[in-house]
């Protein structure tokens, strides 16, 4: 009788040491939550002060922007590199369209090279980059619809400088790269050739440099080699800490259609695809044109239309949609 109440005393003091445990653990997940939600928060607060410290140089409601019908699979983002400096109306200096595969948890980068001698809706054909100048975000879409029928479903403008900001708030320490040789000609930065972490305004100077054999094309090459080095750098475990912060900051210095949930929400859908690669493209395909000139357009890109617009198809798989 008496090793019966033994056995039952001990197994009550084993019941509530697992209790204590299990709330000793709960009481720590809970602090941790709170932390890391409170430290969150602060972050994202601590961006979006220096995003109001910030003038976008176009405002979100200034723009016209008709998006094509959604997908269920893919996500098309047309985004737009420009210089304002200072002026009102600027080319776009970069153009891309990122595309995101939910179901394939794939990114794909398709660049377009800014002397494309393209077909401007209501206007003469000039290079593809004036679309931009004559009628912003939208008549550069329609011009890409027109000639390559790919969807465009949001959009992203950043201006140069923004870019250098924002690669600070991402990496402080910089971002790795591979500077394939020795860069200064016009980017007002002085580039040594091989590995280093560039800051914001060297890794703006890399991306641009064109005065080189290969001319826009390395130029294009390079942009491509950037954007894998900041998806790395996003996606990278040790720099989680920094995103609520850069989110909060991009309010004031990428010009979107997207809302702060849309940002989160697929900031945090690529980095559930894990560290996916970004599979790269360029517009036009080698093979595909030649170089013209025109008295009111310089020198151009005459493309075959169809050839490139069949090979982008393939490429991000729109027919499978």
């Amino acid at each position: 009788m008496k090793e019966d109440q033994n056995l039952v005393t001990r197994q009550k003091r084993t019941k509530k040491r697992k209790m204590r445990k299990r709330r000793i653990i709960f009481l720590i997940l809970f602090v941790l939550i709170v932390g890391a939600t409170t430290f969150s928060f602060v972050q994202y607060r601590s961006g979006l002060k220096l995003a109001k410290k910030s003038e976008q140089p176009i405002k979100e409601e200034e723009i016209e922007f008709v998006a094509d019908e959604k997908t269920e699979k893919i996500t098309n983002y047309l985004i737009i590199g420009i210089d304002t400096r200072g002026e009102e109306q600027s080319r776009s200096d970069t153009m891309m369209v990122l595309s995101w595969n939910k179901e394939k948890k794939s990114l794909k980068l398709v660049s377009f090279m800014r002397d494309i001698y393209a077909d401007i809706p209501g206007y003469e054909s000039y290079k593809l980059n004036t679309a931009y100048y004559l009628g912003g975000v939208q008549l550069l879409k329609d011009t890409l619809n027109n000639m390559f029928e790919v969807p465009i479903h949001h959009y992203a403008i950043i201006d140069f400088k923004s870019f250098e900001s924002l690669i600070d708030i991402l990496a402080p320490n910089g971002i790795e790269i591979d500077v394939d040789r020795d860069m200064s000609a016009n980017i007002g930065v002085s580039l040594k050739q091989g590995v280093q972490k560039l800051n914001g305004k060297e890794l703006l100077g890399y991306a641009r440099f064109r005065y080189d054999a290969k001319s826009d094309f390395g130029r294009v090459e390079r942009q491509q080699k950037v954007i894998e080095a900041l998806k790395d750098e996003l996606l990278s475990p040790s720099n989680i800490p920094n995103l609520p912060k850069l989110v909060g900051a991009a309010q004031g210095y990428i010009t979107s259609d997207l809302s702060t949930n849309e940002e989160l929400k697929t900031v945090l859908g690529v980095v559930a695809g894990g560290n996916m690669e970004i599979e790269k493209f360029r517009i036009p395909v080698d093979g595909t044109y030649t170089t013209a000139k025109y008295s009111h357009a310089g020198e151009v890109l005459e493309i075959d239309v169809e050839a490139n617009k069949q090979q982008l198809h393939e490429f991000l798989q729109l027919e499978e949609e």
